[in-house]
C-alpha cells in the first residue's frame, strides 16, 4: 500500500472513532438513502474529521465531487478519498489561480447540493448560471455568510443554511475548540511559552472569545480591539483590557486576528509594533493581515521555520508572521484542526442541514440562513447525552 495512503487510512481510523454522533447519522442514512442520485459539490477544509463527514453522505447514496480549501489540504487525506472512489481536486502546495481552478472544475461537474465553506462554490454557480439546477446547500463561515450578503444581496435563488450561525457551533467549536486550537498551534510553531506575553485579539466574536479566553487561561496578559460597542463592553466584563489597535500596537508582542474583514492589521500598526512582534490569523480568508503591506514595507525577508517568516523594517525592528497569513489551526505543518468531538457536532449539523436542503427544500426560504431549530435542538440532546449521562 502507497504510504500517503496508509497514512490517511490510519488517521481517518482513528478520528472515526471518537465521532459518535456521526456514526448514528451514518447508520440513519445507509437505511434512508437521503440522497440517492444526487451530486453534493464539496469546497472544504480536507483533513481527516472531513473524511468522515464524506463518506457518512456517500453512506446517503450521495456522489462527491469536492476540493479543499486554500493552503489547508492534506494530502493524505486527499489520497484516501480518490481511494474510494471520490472525484476530488487540489492537493497541498497550490497557488491561488490552481486553487480557483479547483472550484472550477467542481462546478463544471453540475452538483445538485453545494457543501461550502467561503462561498466560493455559491458564488461560482451564480457566475456560471447554474443556480437553476442547484437544490441548495450550505455554507460553514461567517466569512462566506457576509461575502454571499455583500455580493449577492437578495439574489441567491436556493436556500443556504449557515453553519456558523448554530449557536450549537458558535458555543463548540469557535468558542472552544478554534480558542484552544489557535492557543495550541501558536505554541508548537512558536515553540514560546503563553505565561506572561502580551497578547492583542483584533476581534470578539465566538472565535475571538475563545481565543481571548484560552490565552487567558495559559497566563497570557490579553488586550482586545473590538469596534461593536456591545462586544466592546462583554469584553470588558469578561475581565480583558479593550483599547483601539493604534494604542494596542506598541504594547502587543502577539497579535492574532479572528473578524472574517479583509486587511484589519496593516501599514499603520506594523510601523508601530516592537520587535519581534508575532503576527497569526485565526479567519476563513488570508485577507485579514495585510501580508502585501507587511512585505512592501519589508527590507528583508527570511524564512525562519516551516511556517515562520521575518520581516526586517527599515528601521531594523523585525516582525513575525505564522502560516503566510492564512489560517492559523489548518495551513500550519502537522495542523490538527479543531478537537474531534467539537468537528462531529459540526459536522453533524453540516450533513442534517444537508438532508434537510435535499429532502424539503420548500420548508426554506432562498438565500443565507440560520440552521432550522429543531436541529438544534436533536444534536444539543444528543450532544448531552454523550457527555453528562445524567444531566
Amino acid at each position: 500500500m502507497d504510504g500517503l495512503l496508509e497514512q490517511g487510512l490510519n488517521r481517518i481510523d482513528w478520528i472515526r472513532s471518537r465521532m459518535a454522533l456521526l456514526r448514528g447519522v451514518r447508520a440513519d442514512f445507509e437505511v434512508r438513502k437521503p440522497f440517492a442520485g444526487k451530486t453534493i459539490g464539496v469546497s472544504l477544509h480536507l483533513e481527516p474529521k472531513t473524511a468522515v463527514l464524506l463518506e457518512t453522505l456517500v453512506a446517503g447514496g450521495a456522489r462527491i465531487v469536492g476540493t479543499g480549501n486554500f493552503g489547508s489540504t492534506q494530502d493524505d487525506v486527499v489520497a484516501v478519498l480518490k481511494h474510494w472512489g471520490l472525484t476530488i481536486f487540489g492537493r497541498r502546495e497550490i497557488g491561488w489561480d490552481e486553487h480557483l481552478g479547483n472550484v472550477d472544475e467542481v462546478i463544471r461537474h453540475q452538483p445538485d447540493i453545494l457543501l461550502d465553506n467561503g462561498a466560493d462554490l455559491v458564488a461560482l454557480a451564480i457566475k456560471a448560471g447554474i443556480e437553476g439546477k442547484i437544490r441548495g446547500g450550505t455554507e460553514e463561515t461567517t466569512s462566506g455568510d457576509d461575502r454571499l450578503r455583500a455580493e449577492f444581496p437578495g439574489k441567491v435563488p436556493f436556500p443556504i443554511i449557515v453553519i456558523n450561525d448554530s449557536p450549537l457551533k458558535q458555543i463548540v467549536e469557535n468558542r472552544h475548540a478554534v480558542g484552544q486550537g489557535n492557543v495550541e498551534s501558536i505554541m508548537r510553531m512558536t515553540n514560546l511559552m503563553i505565561n506572561g506575553r502580551r497578547f492583542v485579539v483584533v476581534g470578539y466574536g465566538w472565535c475571538g472569545r475563545g481565543m481571548a479566553q484560552y490565552l487567558k487561561s495559559f497566563g497570557g496578559i490579553v488586550a482586545v480591539v473590538e469596534l461593536d460597542p456591545i462586544k466592546r463592553l462583554e469584553a470588558v466584563m469578561d475581565g480583558f483590557n479593550v483599547a483601539t489597535l493604534e494604542k494596542l500596537a506598541p504594547w502587543g508582542q502577539f497579535f492574532c486576528t479572528a473578524t472574517a474583514r479583509e486587511r484589519v492589521v496593516g501599514e499603520a500598526a506594523f510601523a508601530a509594533m516592537s520587535d519581534g512582534a508575532i503576527l497569526a490569523n485565526s479567519g476563513h480568508f488570508p485577507t485579514e493581515i495585510d501580508t502585501d503591506a507587511l512585505r512592501a514595507m519589508a527590507v528583508g525577508v527570511r524564512r525562519m521555520g516551516p511556517m515562520l517568516e521575518e520581516f526586517e523594517m527599515a528601521d531594523g525592528r523585525k516582525l513575525i508572521l505564522l502560516t503566510e497569513g492564512r489560517m492559523i489551526e489548518l495551513a500550519g505543518v502537522e495542523a490538527k484542526g479543531n478537537s474531534i468531538e467539537a468537528m462531529d457536532l459540526g459536522f453533524m449539523l453540516q450533513a442534517l442541514s444537508l438532508d434537510r436542503v435535499n429532502s424539503a427544500p420548500e420548508t426554506l426560504a432562498p438565500g443565507p440562513q440560520a440552521v432550522p431549530k429543531d436541529i438544534n435542538r436533536t444534536i444539543a440532546t444528543q450532544m448531552v447525552s454523550d457527555f453528562a449521562p445524567d444531566a
